[in-house]
């Protein structure tokens, strides 16, 4: 309303004319309570014709369209069907997959390049795919859903569910990097008598035995990939570097909570797999359309022929441990015989059930959902069931080409099977949980404490950054109380509980490990300084090879200190314009940011670049109170500003020390010139020679910046053999304990 303070009444009503044109674009895209109006313009009439033949040929082809959404015009998208058994030439209503970016690389609506619309083909009900997403984000990292009204050429053409793509923006948001393996779990063709994309190792050891099962969405991954699943079928007991088993355990017991068969659990497939800074790969789910017992089809286990309503209503949730796999399921089997994982996944199960089932909330959600939708979907003229069908499906069976469960009533029955579950009953509690002191001391100690009643056993998990957390047992100090004390702690901890007895297990709070507690304080400003920053980078590159703005963090306390809560900023009235990643840096340790505008690219890079002329730079806590800053003026190629002495001297000139001291050292003032590689550019040796007996570690990174050699030479010399690398341009890396150089080769 400020804009319109002052303004004549004829221009207030013109704005005010304007706003209301544009109050949908206000709306998050995905906002479960907006209905986007995404209307298709094709520039051929056969469209239709065009986009049937590319399915029958097998084709991933794209139509060029405009698009508008709520009112804004994009153009140049690229449309095609998207799925498989969704899929008709037979349809006039078909599932669409519109790619924003077709034709102009920047395109975008609310960042969002690609959409995808479901056509509702296998829920009379239509709120089956939203109502799932909306649970399942409350426990992992799940898309939003919505419904969207598609209109093609100005006819409308039927309400949609509108779900969130999986794709490196959706990576970026929720695991704060997009470079790691990244997997869609599908056949190219469902076997219905097969194992498919089941993580099992028999098709072989070599990456080719698995194309044809997973389609990679990274640049490379295959031997990660490869080696996770030789490791899940071969060594389990091994797999908790390479899986994230929480998040596993969570998407197994969202598909048998929701009975959602058309996943994993049923046939292998609809799910992706994203390997994390930790090295772990996530199970990603996706597709869920035929959730709350639509799909009834299975070749896992005793059902492997189909199973009905009723069957539904009290299917195992550990048929894969109890019974027979006609396939097999090594991310539920082999898990699930580890006896803790077992009783986690439960927990979890009985977490959903309390949270969304037994208070019926699920039930107020989709009457909800339900209401939004009623008018557009009575005006659906393309929609597979008739609008009673719509109606009666949230309580009531509805037979058309399968029987279609009402959702109410299946899952009313389910929670009452589940409540004497063996792992949903006699769980342990924890209550009373206290920290002293109350609030962290960096170096210093904290104890915390729990009533865990009915536990055998009960663990702590805590972490300082973004890492694993790491695991101890608490101390059972009488009766039902338990202790543990942790030494050294860090300005901030993320922590939760876990107890189990022979039968069950409980986390607290009980949606870990996606939600947790946290505690933090605030550093002093001596703790953590700017020490180094380069606004015109020519020596050092980053993991992909560019040569990027960077900024140095140094550690000058003796304790390790966390980065969560604080900001970088190049604008003086804006202290908190980009959010540090949780890192923890030990004492005297160093943290590197690329200032490149490129977060895609990982969390460690910022969303701005330095000024070579001149320009402000600080870190500042969340509140916009500064730690440390700066404001420097223009610089010469191959300088950087630095702490001298380092960490606590005045800014100077000086030559870059990226990762290391800025003090003055000997060896260190020449040390780019104590080597030389040659030849550049090689074709099969690349050799390597260093003065004065400088031994060092030799790191070869890919263009994509994937490390894909290192060496280590306490000598002289070194010859690295790089005859089986393609021809590009790699980053060559030479480690020393004074510090590191980096060098271009070309690789003929």
């Amino acid at each position: 309303m400020k804009v319109l303070k002052g303004f004549l009444c004829a221009v207030i009503l013109f704005s005010i004319s304007l706003l209301s044109e544009n109050l949908h674009a206000q709306e998050d895209f995905y906002d479960i309570d907006h209905i986007p109006e995404i209307r298709v313009t094709f520039f051929q009439d056969n469209w239709d014709a065009v986009l049937d033949q590319f399915y029958i040929d097998g084709l991933e082809e794209r139509l060029l369209c405009n698009v508008e959404i709520d009112g804004t015009l994009i153009e140049g998208a690229g449309i095609r069907y998207k799925g498989f058994s969704s899929v008709s030439v037979f349809y006039t209503k078909n599932p669409f997959n519109i790619k924003l970016d077709y034709t102009y690389p920047d395109s975008a609506y609310q960042g969002y390049n690609k959409i995808k619309l479901s056509n509702v083909i296998q829920d009379p009900s239509f709120v089956r795919e939203a109502l799932s997403y909306e649970i399942a984000r409350n426990y992992m990292p799940a898309g939003k859903a919505n419904f969207a009204k598609l209109f093609i050429n100005g006819e409308y053409w039927g309400l949609y569910t509108n779900v969130e793509a999986v794709n490196k923006r959706f990576l970026s948001q929720h695991f704060q990097s997009t470079d790691g393996s990244f997997f869609k779990c599908n056949p190219e063709e469902l076997e219905l008598f097969g194992e498919n994309a089941n993580l099992s190792n028999s098709p072989g050891t070599s990456p080719e035995d698995y194309y044809e099962l997973y389609s990679i969405k990274s640049d490379d991954g295959w031997e990660e990939l490869v080696d996770f699943i030789a490791t899940l079928n071969e060594n389990p007991t091994e797999i908790e570097p390479l899986l994230n088993i929480d998040r596993a355990l969570w998407m197994h017991a969202l598909n048998y909570s929701f009975i959602n068969f058309d996943s994993y659990v049923g046939y292998g497939q609809n799910y992706y797999v994203y390997q994390d800074e930790n090295g772990q790969f996530n199970p990603i789910l996706w597709d869920m359309n035929m959730s709350f017992g639509s799909f009834r089809l299975t070749d896992g286990s005793e059902y492997f022929d189909g199973f009905n309503i009723e069957q539904a209503k009290t299917i195992d949730p550990l048929t894969h441990l109890d019974n027979v796999s006609v396939f097999p399921r090594p991310l539920m089997r082999n898990l699930f015989e580890n006896s803790t994982y077992e009783r986690m996944y439960l927990a979890h199960m009985r977490t959903i059930f309390d949270e969304h089932f037994y208070n019926n909330y699920y039930a107020e959600r989709a009457e909800s959902m339900q209401s939004l939708i009623d008018e557009d979907v009575l005006a659906d003229a393309n929609k597979f069931y008739s609008y009673d069908d719509f109606i009666n499906n949230l309580t009531s069976t509805v037979t058309d080409f399968i029987d279609y469960p009402g959702i109410t009533d299946l899952m009313a029955a389910r929670a009452e099977y589940l409540a004497s579950y063996p792992g949903f009953a006699n769980s342990p509690d924890i209550t009373s949980i206290t920290n002293s002191p109350e609030e962290l001391e960096l170096g210093g100690t904290m104890t915390f404490t729990c009533n865990a009643s009915n536990a055998e056993e009960v663990f702590l998990y805590h972490r300082s950054d973004s890492g694993l957390f790491q695991k101890v047992e608490m101390v059972n100090t009488g009766g039902n109380e338990y202790e543990i004390i942790l030494e050294n702690t860090s300005n901030y901890l993320e922590y939760y509980f876990y107890a189990e007895n022979e039968e069950a297990g409980r986390f607290s709070p009980e949606r870990a490990a996606y939600e947790f507690y946290a505690l933090q304080s605030q550093i002093n400003p001596e703790d953590l300084v700017i020490n180094e920053f380069s606004p015109l980078n020519t020596a050092d590159a980053d993991e992909f090879g560019e040569f990027d703005d960077w900024i140095e963090l140094y550690n000058r306390s003796d304790n390790p200190i966390s980065t969560a809560g604080l900001y970088l900023s190049d604008e003086e009235d804006n202290p908190t314009k980009w959010a540090l990643p949780n890192l923890t840096l030990g004492a005297g340790e160093y943290a590197i940011i690329w200032a490149d505008e490129q977060g895609a690219q990982g969390s460690s890079h910022a969303n701005f670049k330095l000024s070579s002329l001149g320009e402000f730079i600080s870190l500042a806590f969340a509140d916009g109170t500064s730690l440390d800053s700066y404001t420097y003026g223009a610089i010469e190629e191959g300088a950087t500003f630095a702490r001298v002495p380092n960490g606590t001297g005045p800014f100077v000139l000086n030559s870059p020390s990226l990762g290391y001291t800025n003090d003055p050292v000997s060896v260190t003032e020449n040390l780019s010139s104590a080597f030389s590689v040659y030849p550049n550019p090689a074709h099969n040796t690349l050799n390597i020679s260093a003065e004065n007996n400088v031994s060092f570690i030799a790191e070869l990174y890919s263009p994509q910046g994937h490390l894909v050699k290192q060496e280590s030479l306490s000598n002289t010399e070194k010859h690295l053999d790089i005859s089986n690398l393609s021809a590009g341009i790699y980053l060559l890396k030479l480690n020393t304990t004074y510090g590191s150089i980096h060098r271009k080769i070309i690789v003929q």
